[in-house]
């Protein structure tokens, strides 16, 4: 282990200062958009016809690669495939390897930027892959703390050295996955890391951090774990090391309250189906080690399978007949919003499908019904500021979705860095219950289109439904507050955050005669509220005399209650005063050393 590692007990640097070269953007020419048959012209007076109905299922289009073990030169395509994504950070190459049941041998499959790795069978041991699964961080100098949107689910690993690399920072899930080996989670070299998120696997040796700042882990096996540097946290994790916040900081819960895992795409024979697994309560462990998991499928036949080029309108069309969608990969410009308004309505992404509000609408809109599926997709703001970029329920919602809430899973938002993009708010929730299960909302702090008032965005999350609960909420550089909680009953199981790095001086972020806008927010007349394993970052790298007074801000009542929290300036770019409204000790220096609060009140 080098001597700059963090389990040597030195400070970890403050991540992403500085960007590397332009990313390689791969362009993919003539992907097909889907034909819709245009209504006939009648003459007057006739009446208008009816858009012909829109067909269910069909092929998954040129950017989903599927492989079975007799696939010739498999390899190859990989190699193909990561070549054009290694550093291609803000390209517009988006790629979906799907595997189907068998046993492969003696592959590397190396994951890019928005490239999605999965097995197409009911349990991750019906697809085994002899070799590995590799994410590192060779592009960017070992850095790792770029390595964002890429994922891998519903796979059996068995690493050829007995470890496999996921060097992975924000927006990049492992999920339902088997290693028969141990986990690394640094690149090579030890290099700075930054993530990341892990649900419903199975990790037979140990989990080995390192470089990881945080990270978050919910209803899974581990065999072990094996260090932390700031906050790590586990829900519902066999094998999960025990409560010991801030030395070692661990976090650990031994359930999570409310989960219901991630959609997923499988064959049955010849035939694609996609599984919609059942809400679980008081979650601990996998939910596939034990034969068939529980849920419901649905045949293709009932998704409209969007290829990019497709418009809103007919991506309307779609739901209205009762369609659900499956989002090939690629990118998908809308002139109005995409309006979920039946129950049970799902909208699964494949390799980071990306939504693009062109005209200042919000990009997606649930109606107050209950249980959505919103899965696997990327909403990237448009150059008109939109109001809100993803909207779950309306103003007012308020029925009651308990028994099948609306899930948000690897739904992720960005607000600049591949263009310019402005946006007021990244998320609304409105609706009561929700869950979000890992969402990375951002607004960049590099890239193309980047700077204080180029890609304005005040806030990030705005919670105002009741009942809602976050599990792996990652939300930064908003320049105002990055969470506001206005909703009763609301739980968060880990955050992570960095105030926005380009703050011109003091006075551009001065919220009344606060210093600075709190990183997460319970609105002040919230009676009930908990949140576990919470950070909050500074980097004010433009003016590293700005002084943050807290990095949460939450009514001072026996209800609203918070475990584990913790502030860092990285370097010393920037100070916080205190953790918690008037709570916990100022970070000072240059030594990226946290302040904590255990409990409070």
């Amino acid at each position: 282990m080098p001597p700059d590692s963090p389990s040597s007990g030195l400070p970890s640097p403050a991540r992403r200062t500085v960007l590397g070269a332009a990313a390689a953007a791969s362009v993919l020419a003539g992907l097909p958009g889907t034909a819709t048959a245009a209504p006939a012209t009648p003459s007057a007076p006739a009446p208008r016809r009816k858009p012909r109905a829109l067909p269910g299922g069909g092929d998954l289009g040129p950017n989903v690669l599927v492989f079975d073990p007799a696939t010739p030169n498999i390899q190859a395509r990989l190699d193909e495939v990561f070549r054009r994504q290694e550093s291609a950070q803000f390209g517009t190459g988006r790629y979906q390897l799907l595997f189907k049941p068998g046993a492969y041998h003696g592959l590397n499959a190396q994951i890019g930027f928005y490239t999605s790795i999965a097995g197409l069978g009911l349990s991750p041991d019906d697809t085994t892959i002899n070799g590995d699964i590799t994410v590192d961080a060779g592009w960017f100098g070992g850095n790792a703390t770029q390595n964002f949107w890429r994922s891998a689910e519903n796979l059996a690993v068995v690493p050829v050295n007995g470890t496999n690399r996921w060097a992975v920072s924000q927006a990049a899930p492992f999920r339902r996955m088997h290693v028969r080996g141990n986990l690394n989670l640094a690149p090579t070299g030890y290099g700075w890391s930054s993530g990341g998120y892990i649900a419903d696997s199975r990790i037979d040796g140990e989990v080995q951090p390192y470089s990881q700042q945080q990270w978050y882990t919910r209803d899974s096996v581990i065999g072990g774990w094996l260090n932390g540097v700031w906050n790590m946290v586990f829900s519902g994790v066999e094998g999960a090391p025990a409560q010991g916040f801030p030395n070692p900081p661990y976090t650990t819960l031994a359930t999570t309250p409310v989960s219901r895992e991630k959609p997923f795409l499988y064959l049955q024979g010849s035939e694609y189906r996609v599984f919609l697994p059942e809400k679980r309560t008081n979650a601990r462990g996998v939910t596939w080690g034990n034969g068939t998991p529980r849920g419901t499928s649905l045949p293709l036949s009932r998704f409209y399978v969007a290829k990019p080029g497709v418009s809103a309108a007919t991506l309307n069309q779609a739901l209205a007949q009762g369609l659900h969608l499956l989002l090939t990969p690629g990118i998908y410009h809308l002139d109005q919003p995409v309006r979920v308004d039946r129950a049970g309505t799902v909208v699964l992404g494949l390799g980071y499908a990306t939504l693009i509000p062109d005209n200042g609408v919000t990009a997606l809109k649930v109606a107050d019904v209950g249980g959505v599926r919103l899965a696997g997709f990327l909403v990237d703001a448009g150059p008109v500021n939109s109001a809100t970029l993803l909207e779950v329920g309306p103003r007012g919602a308020s029925r009651d979705h308990s028994a099948d809430p609306t899930t948000v899973q690897d739904v992720f938002v960005r607000i600049g860095g591949a263009g310019p993009g402005k946006a007021t708010t990244g998320m609304v929730v409105n609706s009561r219950h929700t869950i979000v299960d890992h969402t990375w909302v951002w607004r960049a702090d590099h890239g193309d289109g980047v700077g204080w008032e180029t890609n304005r965005a005040d806030y990030g999350v705005v919670v105002n439904g009741h009942d809602v609960l976050a599990t792996g909420l990652f939300v930064e550089h908003f320049n105002k507050y990055d969470v506001q909680w206005f909703g009763e009953r609301g739980r968060t199981i880990f955050f992570q955050n960095e105030k926005a790095y380009d703050a011109p001086n003091q006075a551009a972020i001065q919220n009344g005669s606060t210093k600075g806008y709190a990183a997460y927010r319970v609105g002040d007349g919230v009676t009930t509220h908990e949140g576990w394993g919470l950070g909050s970052y500074c980097y004010y790298n433009v003016d590293p005399t700005i002084v943050q007074h807290h990095g949460f801000a939450a009514p001072n009542r026996p209800g609203v209650r918070f475990h584990d929290l913790l502030v860092v300036s990285l370097g010393g770019n920037g100070q916080y005063e205190r953790v918690i409204n008037d709570a916990g000790a100022p970070t000072s220096g240059t030594s990226t050393v946290p302040s904590t609060v255990v409990s409070y009140p």
